[in-house]
């Protein structure tokens, strides 16, 4: 089911970037009078085609739906009517073309703003920046950061959530920032001000659980193992387990709080574990299998049991923020901004050295990020095609021969020198920008198996 999740939520999640981009492409296309022949999602042999419009328009879903495009009417490509040669993308003016072709990032952008607005508005929920015990010897140690503590401002911004935290202190360790001053306040309302150095992270450390490495957990509070919900089909269903059991040990290991319980499952995927249960008053042993599945590339254990919450407690600990319209708006500009410049920096410092290429992620991981966020919930699954849709974006403007980036460099160097760069250095172009395309998805197929093997 996780699985067909993964792959259900990553087509969607595809269908609906490549839709839009192309969509920007063709909009603009027509806007500038060119004809367009045939507008695509997918490639290879068409699932569904059919000729629409007052040019007959073919509109095509393909089998491989990892990519689209839009193909207009151009000389280079076949002959044209002397009556279409107006229509033509090549008889376009250079201004003209230049935007046809940055329509489509401009789409995934745009898109991404309209999601950021949604969740803005709706409303994104999230941890409270509370934190758990600090790992020795770490930033945080150094820096006298202490358990409990929460989180509210880092550099004089404002900290709402966890995720807010997370996302400021990634951004200044890419920035290289070596010293981070931290506002906190402990469980007696007491101010301190943290002074953390980032300085002694790796390009490694930005890959993975960043906040672990700089020493900073979140805060776990105690929560017996009871089981609350048994959900149906799940390995513990299967096995007998009820609502109001508490696990008392697994495997003749003392079992004191849900986490360790949590942890033990995940550990043994497909492995028979022994529990010992109080039910009414009675021990008993039963034993369960966890299902396994996937998380992050990593194989883990399953068993579909939920924890019995005290309803205070976790209010206390989660927030909710949302803003007005008008304010959700520029919100969603800020942070579809900063996602983009921090996503440049990102790729910037792969090619110096500065960050690890382990960073880049192929479609393997990316169904499975897409089948996690759509398992949490609707604001997190909109979350994560914001996300996307800005790195495909960022993507396409790649001064790469074939992507809409290199075109544009192309348009740019046309209009430096006042005449079209030659049909020979474009062919050289585009048999670069082959390669360098199949030397990046190498890497992010090398690292979605390296995730699956190491774990």
């Amino acid at each position: 089911m996780t699985i067909l999740l993964s792959i259900a939520a990553f087509i969607i999640a595809l269908g609906v970037l490549i839709t839009f981009h192309e969509f920007g492409h063709y909009l603009i296309a027509r806007w500038n009078g060119v004809k367009v022949l045939r507008f695509s999602i997918g490639f290879g042999k068409p699932l569904f085609r059919k000729q629409w419009g007052k040019d007959q328009t073919e509109w095509v879903v393909a089998a491989i739906p990892l990519g689209g495009y839009v193909k207009m009417l151009d000389e280079r490509e076949g002959k044209v009517a002397p009556e279409d040669l107006p229509r033509s993308f090549n008889q376009q003016s250079v201004a003209s073309r230049f935007a046809i072709v940055s329509a489509g990032p401009i789409a995934n952008f745009l898109l991404a703003i309209f999601l950021y607005w949604i969740l803005f508005i709706s409303g994104v929920s999230g941890m409270k920046p509370i934190l758990g015990p600090i790992e020795p010897t770490t930033p945080a140690a150094f820096a006298a950061f202490e358990a409990e503590e929460t989180i509210h401002k880092i550099e004089g911004e404002a900290v709402a959530s966890w995720q807010d935290a997370r996302w400021l202190l990634l951004t200044h360790a890419i920035d290289r920032k070596p010293q981070v001053m931290v506002e906190t306040t402990n469980k007696y309302g007491d101010i301190a001000h943290r002074n953390l150095d980032l300085s002694s992270l790796s390009a490694d450390d930005l890959d993975g659980d960043f906040l672990g490495k700089i020493g900073l957990t979140i805060y776990q509070p105690i929560i017996s193992p009871i089981i609350a919900q048994v959900i149906p089909d799940g390995s513990a269903y299967r096995a007998g387990l009820l609502e109001g059991d508490e696990i008392l040990a697994i495997n003749d290991q003392d079992i004191y709080d849900w986490m360790e319980l949590v942890m033990a499952i995940r550990e043994h995927p497909g492995q028979p574990l022994m529990l010992s249960i109080l039910r009414n008053e009675v021990v008993i042993n039963i034993t369960v299998t966890p299902d396994a599945a996937t998380e992050q590339g990593k194989q883990i254990g399953r068993v579909g049991i939920a924890p019995l919450i005290d309803q205070a407690e976790f209010d206390r600990l989660t927030v909710t923020v949302s803003y007005p319209v008008g304010v959700a708006v520029l919100k969603a500009l800020e942070r579809t901004w900063e996602t983009t410049k921090l996503t440049f920096q990102m790729l910037f410092k792969m090619v110096t050295g500065e960050a690890s290429w382990k960073n880049i992620s192929g479609p393997i991981s990316i169904a499975d990020y897409a089948g996690q966020s759509a398992q949490i919930g609707f604001a997190s699954y909109i979350g994560f095609l914001a996300l996307i849709s800005i790195s495909l974006g960022v993507l396409n403007l790649l001064p790469i021969p074939i992507l809409d980036g290199g075109h544009l460099m192309f348009y740019i160097i046309e209009i430096i020198k006042g005449s079209p760069v030659s049909e020979k250095v474009m062919l050289i172009g585009q048999q670069i920008g082959v390669a360098m395309l199949f030397t990046l998805m190498t890497f992010a197929i090398f690292n979605d198996v390296s995730r699956i093997f190491s774990s």
